[in-house]
């Protein structure tokens, strides 16, 4: 079971200083999840930890900076980097965005020794191509090896669709070698929904170890997918990086194609996120830990209930009115039965803000303050008691 995250404040900036406790042979690997605002990394992040930790809505930019989160497995540390949706700054300023938002991603890839490119399926405006955003981090860090992750397959009715997504996405070259979409018999409905949701096309070489589960599970998801590498394709496949390119390759590109791996999940549900957890603590490298074991995020408590509060204002308020609000919290303490009081003022910029976030009979704030502390529970393991008060500014 993932840790909890403290409670107190000083607890959990005493962990994060601390000495981590690593093994004789430690390993460890950072993770960079990029994406289009909204692709599903912040869930993706919170089903990898197995605890909720980072806020997560229908509405964009709900990340609005980035945060670690930790995962520690035997005498391996994942460390992830979940960063805000690639945006430019344009979109940054018609959504009142900090201008963090536009560097953190961009950060994030400096640190990472992997990136995974996060696309959502179920958006068919978007999901045969990378965002130019997108393209233009990975070109900029040719040298750092990227997966990309197929999200919210189950979302897809018409699961065929996949390999042609997958063929855009990559340019139809996964680890230096073509990918040919093998003809299938029978391409009715219902064989193309038996497409199995874990074809990492293209293995590493480390990956494919004898009689390991995951490289026989990556052998039969190879074989069903549909998808087959053919011939060697330039020189990813022979351990030479991509060359860096300019902004006017960019312009022609819809993929990259120095994808190392392909995996298809729907992280809502947790569907094949374990397939992509166990991939990952396979590609750690020998490495001294950055966290003790016993931390679950970089953030402070407070943070953690200032985005989940956040997260429900974006989910029950309309158009631009949650991204007006202003958060203040007054209240930080522990009850006589050991529970967590939490009181928190919501300041809005009108009164008819002020009428929406109450609600009918107090019914939108309560509803809020409900989800919120229920979601808290479940990040600090304790009872919590939340109380929000609404004021305009």
């Amino acid at each position: 079971h993932p840790p909890p995250v403290a409670t107190d404040k000083e607890e959990q900036k005493r962990l994060l200083e601390h000495r981590p406790d690593q093994p004789p042979q430690p390993r460890v690997l950072r993770i960079a999840i990029i994406g289009a605002p909204n692709a599903g990394k912040s869930t993706l992040c919170n089903q990898l930890l197995g605890r909720k930790v980072f806020p997560v809505s229908r509405k964009v930019h709900t990340t609005r900076c980035k945060a670690r989160g930790v995962i520690t497995h035997e005498d391996t540390q994942l460390i992830i980097l979940d960063t805000p949706g690639l945006t430019n700054p344009l979109k940054a300023k018609r959504h009142n965005l900090e201008e963090a938002m536009l560097t953190d991603p961009w950060d994030s890839m400096i640190h990472a020794d992997l990136v995974l490119v996060l696309v959502d399926v179920s958006d068919h405006w978007t999901r045969n191509s990378l965002s130019k955003e997108v393209l233009r981090c990975l070109s900029q860090f040719p040298h750092i090896p990227s997966v990309l992750v197929l999200n919210k397959v189950d979302v897809l009715k018409k699961k065929f669709l996949l390999l042609e997504i997958a063929t855009d996405l990559t340019e139809g070259i996964v680890n230096g070698r073509k990918l040919e979409v093998k003809s299938s018999p029978k391409q009715d409905s219902r064989s193309s929904v038996k497409l199995p949701l874990h074809p990492t096309q293209a293995s590493p070489p480390e990956s494919k170890v004898p009689g390991s589960p995951l490289g026989q599970e990556k052998s039969q998801a190879q074989e069903g997918s549909g998808l087959d590498k053919s011939s060697d394709a330039g020189g990813a496949g022979r351990g030479e990086g991509p060359e860096h390119r300019g902004a006017k390759d960019l312009k022609d590109m819809k993929g990259w194609p120095h994808f190392q791996e392909i995996f298809m999940l729907a992280a809502l549900r947790g569907e094949e996120v374990d397939t992509l957890k166990r991939y990952l603590l396979m590609q750690a490298k020998p490495g001294p830990w950055e966290f003790h074991s016993d931390v679950l995020t970089s953030q402070s408590p407070q943070e953690i209930c200032d985005n989940i509060i956040r997260e429900k204002l974006l989910e029950y308020l309309p158009l631009e009115v949650p991204y007006g609000v202003t958060q203040v919290t007054h209240v930080w303490e522990e009850g006589e039965c050991g529970e967590l009081l939490i009181v928190q003022s919501l300041l809005v910029p009108r009164e008819s803000h002020k009428r929406m976030l109450i609600g009918r009979g107090g019914r939108v704030i309560s509803r809020i303050a409900q989800e919120a502390g229920q979601d808290l529970m479940n990040a600090f393991l304790c009872e919590v008691r939340l109380k929000l008060k609404v004021e305009v500014k």
